[in-house]
């Protein structure tokens, strides 16, 4: 049997349903342009009016004379959330959320819209003004939304005292127990008579390898760095054709302002999005890692080597091409054209973490540190190295190249 209902015909509800998806992207804060959609108590109460209407429709399919109907309904309901364009973030919508359709109203106006004053209040204001027994739920999801943030907060003030304690950790002030220590580590070289010289070159080098790694490793663990790693999680999430269009809003945007930090931004969102679901393995492994002898002209070798091994290999590029990161590498050697040079604005870990070797970009990024280490011309230029006649040794070029190294070398598991 198909649809049966005496006061409304099927299509009629799927076009107030498709009305109700555009009431819930604005509640989501947003308007299509991306601009901020912003909300009154008089738009709240109408948002919520419309969860009434669709609580009261489905209220009347609850007898088994309707499953059929309902059935036939949750099925173009699922034809439609499954299309590429539909908004990922109401992917569950269906029969059974429209029964409780005011709460779903509730939760993107709590959950996902920024809770701003002006939002709070008009908020409160409609739920006052509409009254019945509602009022008891909106004020549970508020404290279940404050319990939440309270927590979250929390979590950001732990945060923040760990990656200060990393940042200000110094190798600047050590005695002869912790030179002892590192003595005792086992790429330590041996002590004899003539191996002075060759102990105070590995100490220097072990010092400058844990002074970046744990520069490195607070960017990782920065609060600004894990929001921006949330953000790209989500917006990855998403199909390609709706995250591309994000971005290209943010093109518009950034051409308008002539932003050169948004430029950068973006592209930092974009390299982060290809590491999200390495995120934890990434930083265990940079905070696992301890001194080796290697110095930067053995590292660099190593690392240069990549081109000629596991990188030309046809079949692991096949592989890594079925993946959502060489999406985002495409795009992203798109949206920099010429201005390869803003790879090198990005902090040197993030480069090293988000492009694999068998990516297009990676030769690119390598052959510009090949130019720059050679000390051949470069617009470019990280360092005076080249032109003081001083070897890489503590340079932003020799850091670049040490991620490369411990993360495609060392740590070709987690690269």
């Amino acid at each position: 049997m198909g649809w049966r209902h005496p006061q409304i015909s099927m299509e009629e509800v799927v076009n107030l349903i498709k009305g109700f998806v555009d009431i819930l992207i604005l509640l989501s804060g947003y308007q299509s342009s991306g601009r901020i959609a912003h909300w009154d108590s008089h738009n709240v109460k109408k948002a919520f009016q419309w969860g009434l209407f669709f609580e009261q429709v489905f209220g009347s399919f609850s007898s088994d004379d309707y499953a059929n109907s309902v059935e036939k309904l949750d099925a173009v309901l699922s034809e439609m959330t499954s299309a590429a364009s539909f908004p990922k973030g109401l992917a569950h919508l269906s029969s059974a959320t429209l029964a409780k359709a005011r709460r779903f109203v509730l939760e993107h106006l709590i959950h996902t819209l920024p809770l701003r004053d002006v939002h709070l209040r008009a908020l409160l204001t409609a739920t006052v003004e509409m009254g019945d027994g509602f009022t008891r739920y909106v004020v549970q999801e508020l404290l279940r939304r404050w319990s939440t943030v309270s927590f979250i907060t929390s979590v950001e003030a732990g945060l923040d005292v760990l990656s200060q304690s990393v940042r200000h950790s110094s190798w600047s002030e050590f005695d002869d127990n912790l030179l002892k220590e590192q003595l005792k580590h086992e790429n330590a070289p041996e002590i004899s008579c003539g191996s002075l010289f060759r102990i105070v070159e590995w100490l220097l080098g072990s010092m400058t390898w844990n002074s970046w790694k744990s520069k490195n490793l607070s960017y990782f663990l920065d609060k600004r760095t894990i929001r921006l790693v949330s953000g790209a999680s989500m917006i990855f999430s998403a199909p390609k054709i709706q995250w591309v269009q994000i971005f290209e809003r943010l093109n518009l945007n950034i051409s308008a302002g002539s932003s050169d930090d948004g430029l950068c931004e973006t592209i930092e969102l974009l390299l982060l999005g290809c590491i999200t679901s390495r995120w934890t393995s990434l930083i265990e492994h940079l905070m696992s890692i301890s001194h080796d002898y290697k110095n930067i002209l053995e590292q660099y070798n190593e690392v240069c080597n990549l081109l000629h091994g596991r990188s030309t290999d046809l079949k692991s590029k096949q592989e890594a091409t079925c993946t959502k990161g060489s999406d985002i590498l495409e795009y992203l050697s798109g949206f920099l054209g010429n201005q390869m040079h803003q790879l090198w604005k990005v902090f040197p870990v993030l480069a090293a973490v988000a492009i694999p070797s068998w990516s297009p970009l990676f030769r690119l990024y390598l052959s510009e540190i090949q130019i720059q280490f050679q000390g051949d011309f470069s617009t470019m230029r990280c360092c005076n190295c080249a032109n003081d006649k001083k070897e890489h040794n503590d340079c932003e070029l020799a850091e670049r190249i040490w991620c490369l190294y411990i993360f495609h070398v060392n740590g070709s598991h987690v690269a």
